[in-house]
């Protein structure tokens, strides 16, 4: 069964957890701590769902959206 971690907006997703993720599935172990919490995953695919999962949130945290620079053209005169 894969357990769904749900950071709240006082928890922060930082690279360490993710470094701790990575340093798990390249030593096959399943128990890895993130934020504080001691999580066992069950396979080593859940592992690197929950890594690229918080990599994507890491992300999302740290690139504001910005929005597209749109140019208008005004045409101003005669019509001839």
């Amino acid at each position: 069964m894969i357990k769904a971690i749900h950071f709240g907006r006082n928890m922060a997703i930082t690279q360490t957890d993710i470094d701790n993720l990575n340093a798990a599935i390249a030593s096959g172990t399943r128990s890895v701590t993130i934020g504080g919490q001691t999580i066992t995953y069950g396979t080593v695919d859940a592992l690197i769902k929950a890594r690229n999962d918080l990599q994507k949130q890491l992300l999302a945290g740290a690139s504001p959206r910005t929005r597209s620079r749109q140019t208008y053209a005004y045409l101003a005169g005669r019509d001839y």
